[in-house]
C-alpha cells in the first residue's frame, strides 16, 4: 500500500506566525487520517496547501502521486474538498449545483445528473432539490457543499471541519458516505472539532501544534498515552463528592476530575478492578456511599487535553479570500 498523501517539511508563514513549521505528514491509501490541533494550530492551512489553494514556503507534498505545485492543474481533477464554510451558488439550485460541479469533474450532462439524484437523495435534499439555495438553512446548505465535494467520486478527499453545523442526523449521513467512499478506494484527510468523529471514522490521527506533528497513531494508541482506566464514580450530594475527592486521592494516577452538577467524580487509576473495590471499601469505612460507580476507558477527548497541554497558539491569519471550497471548485474550470 502506497501514501496517497505525503508531505515533508511544509512550511508556511503568514507576516509574525508561523502556521507550518516543518510538517511532514504521510496517509495511506484508501483510509481515514483525522487531524487534530487546537485553534491556530495549522490544520487548515495544511488542507489548503495539500489542496493546490496555497503555496508552501518550503518542503514538498504529494497528492494521489502528483506534486501539488507541479501538478496542480491534474491534481485538481483528482480531489475533492470542502472548507469551513459552505461554498455554493445561492441563486442556483441544489440540483443545478450539483450538476454544475459534476460537469466540472468532467463527468458528463448524463452522469452528473444521475449523481446528483444520488446524492441528493443521500443527503436529505430531494425535497428541497429545485429550490435556490438562498433559501436554505445553514445546515442545508453544508449538505449541498459536502454533496458537491464528493460527487466525482474523488481520489482524495480533504474535508475541513465538515459537520459543524450540522445536527445529528445529517451528522451520520455525511459519515455513512465517508464509509462508502473508502470502502470503494477514497482516502479521506479530515479535520474536525468533534473528537467522537475522529474516533469512530479514522485509522490514524495526526495531533498538530504550532505546525508541527506532536503525535500520531491509532485513536486507541494515543488513548493508551493518557494512562490506563478511569474510574468513575456518582455521590449523592456535593458534600459526598468532595469527600470523596480527598479520600481517593491517593488511588489516582493523573488529575482527578469533578463535576459538581452531576456530581461525578473521575479519577484515573491502574488495576482498574482492584482499584474500585479499594475505592467503595474506603468510601464505606467513612459512612459515603456512592450511588453509581463504574470503570471505562479513557476517551479522544482526555488524550487530545493531555497531548496539547499548555498549547497557546495564536490563529494564524491566512489572507482573505473567497472560502477554501468555493476556491477550489473554481479551479476546476
Amino acid at each position: 500500500m502506497t501514501d496517497a498523501i505525503l508531505a515533508e517539511g511544509l512550511t508556511r508563514r503568514f507576516g509574525s506566525t508561523q502556521a507550518l513549521d516543518g510538517l511532514d505528514l504521510a496517509v495511506r491509501e484508501g483510509s481515514v487520517m483525522s487531524l487534530l490541533g487546537p485553534n491556530g494550530s495549522g490544520k487548515t492551512t495544511t488542507v489548503r496547501v495539500l489542496s493546490t489553494l496555497l503555496r508552501p514556503d518550503g518542503g514538498r507534498a504529494f497528492v494521489a502521486g502528483l506534486d501539488v505545485l507541479k501538478d496542480m492543474v491534474k491534481l485538481r481533477r483528482k480531489i475533492g474538498l470542502s472548507g469551513q464554510y459552505a461554498a455554493v451558488d445561492e441563486d442556483l439550485t441544489a440540483r443545478e449545483n450539483l450538476r454544475m460541479v459534476g460537469k466540472l469533474y468532467h463527468l458528463g450532462a448524463q452522469e452528473a445528473t444521475r449523481r446528483a439524484d444520488e446524492l441528493l437523495e443521500r443527503f436529505g435534499l430531494a425535497s428541497e432539490a429545485d429550490r435556490q439555495v438562498k433559501g436554505y438553512s445553514g445546515g442545508m446548505r453544508r449538505r449541498v457543499d459536502l454533496a458537491c465535494a464528493v460527487i466525482a467520486r474523488p481520489e482524495v478527499l480533504f474535508l475541513d471541519e465538515p459537520t459543524t453545523g450540522l445536527d445529528i442526523r445529517s451528522r451520520q449521513t455525511l459519515w455513512d458516505v465517508i464509509v462508502e467512499l473508502v470502502r470503494e478506494g477514497s482516502t479521506l484527510l479530515l479535520t474536525t472539532q468533534y473528537l467522537e468523529e475522529a474516533d469512530r471514522l479514522s485509522d490514524r490521527i495526526t495531533v498538530v501544534d504550532h505546525g508541527r506533528i506532536i503525535a500520531e497513531g491509532t485513536p486507541d494508541q494515543l488513548k493508551a498515552r493518557v494512562g490506563s482506566e478511569r474510574l468513575e464514580l456518582t455521590l449523592a450530594s456535593v458534600e459526598d463528592l468532595h469527600t470523596a475527592r480527598r479520600l481517593l486521592d491517593r488511588l489516582a494516577r493523573g488529575e482527578v476530575t469533578l463535576d459538581e452538577e452531576q456530581r461525578q467524580l473521575v479519577v484515573p487509576v491502574e488495576d482498574g478492578p482492584e482499584a474500585l473495590v479499594t475505592a467503595i471499601r474506603t468510601l464505606d469505612a467513612e459512612g459515603v456511599g456512592p450511588v453509581g460507580a463504574g470503570l471505562r476507558q479513557p476517551t479522544l477527548d482526555e488524550a487530545f487535553l493531555v497531548l496539547t497541554e499548555g498549547s497557546a497558539a495564536p490563529a494564524a491569519a491566512e489572507p482573505a479570500g473567497a472560502p477554501v471550497a468555493a476556491a477550489g471548485k473554481e479551479s476546476l474550470r
